[in-house]
């Protein structure tokens, strides 16, 4: 059987496994009796790279099937520092699978999406992962936390989503909520109006944002990028996502 190399971001790990991307993202986020159930984003791996920082060899080699001739599921290679010693260039498909086990893949994309101005909402997922405010469109949100931070906080590599402001986006202080189920809602528009009214490009707004990412929220896409690179993964609007996603898009969204 063939072995395949996944990096999860949530949490960040490492995992060799004879599953295929579908059926490991049923098994990642619905798991066994002795899982939780989540989401699960993963990144697919070149099945070929191999590096002196990981152990991928041996946990290849251990990669073998049950008795009863069932696929090995999973042989964790590591879960430290995994996002920044994977070359970018390495990162094959994305993969989004809900919190029932239903998997979406998503492919890079050589065109970013065209900054509209405006303020932006990132939620980082790995290797931190706090929701965040931000005037740069995510180039820039990209270049100021990876290459060329102006606080004394720099990240060797990151992947986040930009997610939906809405009217928040321009007006932050009369703007309206629509659908945005987004907590504290008053403290978010604080944030917003903070970016408008003092000299800061980024402000936090939750260290620890709970209960995933809610998928239907994302604007455009995933980022991933470290000191040399950084792909875009786009997100099929929402018109695509029913009339050809359907069964994943109804379960992002309940």
């Amino acid at each position: 059987m063939t072995v395949h190399l996944y990096l999860s971001l949530i949490p960040e790990a490492l995992i060799a496994s004879m599953l295929s991307p579908e059926e490991f993202g049923a098994y990642y986020a619905v798991g066994t009796q002795k899982k939780s159930r989540g989401q699960a984003i993963f990144f697919e791996i070149d099945p070929k790279f191999r590096s002196d920082f990981f152990h991928i060899e041996e946990g290849v080699k251990r990669c073998v099937v049950h008795e009863d001739g069932s696929p090995k599921s999973s042989i964790y290679i590591s879960v430290y520092r995994v996002l920044e010693n994977i070359p970018v260039d390495a990162i094959q498909s994305l993969y989004l699978t809900t919190q029932d086990g239903r998997t979406l893949g998503l492919d890079k994309s050589t065109q970013f999406p065209k900054d509209e101005g405006g303020l932006h909402l990132y939620r980082e997922i790995s290797p931190v992962s706090p929701l965040v405010v931000s005037s740069q469109g995510p180039q820039g949100f990209y270049e100021l936390i990876v290459k060329n931070p102006t606080s004394l906080i720099k990240l060797p590599a990151v992947c986040f989503a930009e997610l939906r402001l809405g009217d928040l986006a321009e007006d932050p202080q009369k703007g309206k909520i629509g659908d945005l189920p987004y907590k504290n809602m008053e403290h978010l528009r604080n944030c917003l109006v903070s970016l408008k009214t003092k000299f800061v490009m980024t402000k936090m707004v939750d260290r620890l944002p709970s209960n995933g990412i809610p998928f239907r929220t994302v604007k455009n896409g995933f980022f991933v990028g470290n000191q040399k690179k950084m792909l875009f993964f786009p997100l099929p609007d929402e018109k695509e996502l029913v009339s050809k996603h359907y069964q994943w898009w109804r379960s992002a969204t309940m």
